[in-house]
Formats: C-alpha cells, sequence, structure tokens
C-alpha cells in the first residue's frame, strides 16, 4: 500500500492525497453492518460521546488503526514511530443538513507538531452530492487563518469554528470516494464539507496519526495509542486495548480521555455545547 514518489510530493505541496484503495468491498460492507448494528440498538444513532476517542469503544475500530495498510503510507509522511491520537465518526443521515464549516483543525486539538495526518475512511459512498470532504490545496503552510465561533446548529464541528478570510471556496478541491477508500490530509489543511443530498447515508471515520515526539500543549493531560514503532517520548497517556466493543476497561478510560480532549478543543470559547 506504499505511496507513489509523485504522491508523497503531492502531499508535500498541496497537504493531502486521494483516493487510496483500503478495503476490499466485503471487509467494508462489513464494518458499516457491524456501526449500523450498534447504531440500531441505539434508537439508530451513535450516542454524542461514542463519535470520538471511538477505537477505545468499538475492537474493530482500534485494529484499523494498526492496519499495515494505512500504517505503511502514514510512515512515509511522518516517520516510522506512530501515535493515534483521536478517531472520530463524520455520519451524514439521508437528507441531513449537517455540514463542516472551512477551518483547519491544527487552531484546536493544542498539538505541537506541523506533521499531524487525518486518514479518511469511507464507509458509504462520500460524493460530491453526499458532501464529501473539500480542500484549499497549500493552506498547510505558513501562519494559520482567522477562525470565528459561529456555533451553528448544523455545523458538525464542536464550536462552530468558521475561516473568516483567506479561503476561495471556487478554487477547492473534492475529494469524493467509494467505500473502502481512504484520503490523507495534513491537519493544517483547510478542509470543509457540505450536506448530504444523497440517497444514501455518507457514513466516514477519521482516523489521526501523529510522531510520538508530538507533545500536548493546551491540555495538561491526553492520550494517544502507540500503533507503530517506540514511543521514546511519553508526552500521551498510552490508551488501552479494548479486547471487544464496549469493553469496561476501555469504557473506563474512555470516559477520561473524552472529558480532557473535550477541555482542549473549548479552551478559549465563549460557549461549550459539549458535541463531542
Amino acid at each position: 500500500m506504499a505511496l507513489t514518489t509523485p504522491q508523497v510530493e503531492q502531499f508535500k505541496r498541496d497537504g493531502y492525497v486521494y483516493p487510496l484503495d483500503i478495503l476490499g468491498g466485503g471487509e467494508v460492507a462489513d464494518l458499516r453492518q457491524r456501526l449500523e448494528a450498534r447504531e440500531e440498538m441505539q434508537g439508530g444513532k451513535l450516542e454524542a460521546g461514542q463519535r470520538a476517542k471511538s477505537h477505545l469503544i468499538f475492537k474493530w475500530l482500534d485494529d484499523l488503526i494498526r492496519d499495515p495498510r494505512i500504517l505503511d503510507p502514514i510512515e512515509q509522511l511522518i516517520g516510522p514511530d506512530i501515535l493515534c491520537w483521536n478517531t472520530i465518526f463524520w455520519i451524514k443521515d439521508v437528507g441531513s443538513k449537517s455540514f463542516v464549516s472551512w477551518h483547519q483543525d491544527t487552531r484546536y486539538w493544542g498539538l505541537s507538531s506541523p506533521d499531524v495526518v487525518t486518514a479518511w475512511l469511507a464507509l458509504s459512498p462520500a460524493s460530491l452530492e453526499s458532501g464529501c470532504m473539500r480542500v484549499m490545496p497549500g493552506t498547510h503552510r505558513g501562519d494559520v487563518l482567522p477562525h470565528e465561533d459561529r456555533y451553528d446548529d448544523a455545523n458538525m464541528l464542536t464550536r462552530g469554528q468558521e475561516i473568516t478570510e483567506g479561503v476561495d471556496d471556487g478554487a477547492a478541491v473534492h475529494m469524493p470516494l467509494e467505500p473502502g477508500q481512504m484520503s490523507f490530509h495534513n491537519y493544517r489543511l483547510a478542509h470543509a464539507s457540505g450536506a448530504n443530498n444523497a440517497p444514501d447515508r455518507r457514513i466516514g471515520v477519521s482516523m489521526h496519526f501523529m510522531p510520538t515526539d508530538t507533545k500536548q500543549i493546551v491540555g495538561e493531560w491526553d492520550s494517544a495509542a502507540l500503533v507503530r514503532g517506540n514511543d521514546r517520548h511519553g508526552n500521551f497517556a498510552p490508551t488501552p486495548v479494548p479486547e471487544g466493543d464496549f469493553d469496561p476497561a476501555a469504557m473506563a478510560f474512555h470516559a477520561r480521555a473524552a472529558k480532557a480532549q473535550s477541555e482542549v478543543l473549548y479552551t478559549g470559547a465563549a460557549i461549550n455545547t459539549q458535541k463531542l
């Protein structure tokens, strides 16, 4: 699953690369079935607290963040010692008006490294019609753009954070994906997505990988999973590996980890809406 030299160069220059064929059709269908079975048990959707740090809840997702088909290309971009800081579900139901405003994650995550990579996996078609991600090439270089918290109810972001200047929507690159495909982007890259006007749900899960020398510079405590190599720095508490879905020990750790992450994401915010 290695990236080609042109793909690595594109990632460094533009801040993204897609599409990457990762999972086969049977695999991705099985993962979607597992997720939707859990949703059905809970009235048709994930609970808000289950959206993030989800590898501590779902064993299959913890397995996925350790999959060589994902980590081999990630290693080409950030080196052999890799932490997974977070995993997040991004689900837009049919007819949903939910959207993601233009933003840069580096503005809110409190991470010291410029080399954090988001790997976004499609569990259902992520098309232009269903509201696939779009990016602004090159915005991962230079200063972070100005943001404003707008708290739109339909915005999937914690604070409804939105870039106020420096983005040209007409020059954006859309990144449609088929089920089982992935996109990679630098977390400093400006990105957004629109509403779902397709006849199927848009189901995605993002995995956020970083070098082990990264520090949490906003929160007092944070956690991450060592998924490859060695952690010689110890800046993050190691997350437990769940023995199964909703493993009691992992769920107890998840409660602390989710609370700490929320505190980081809302640092400096006027309102805490606890979307995560």
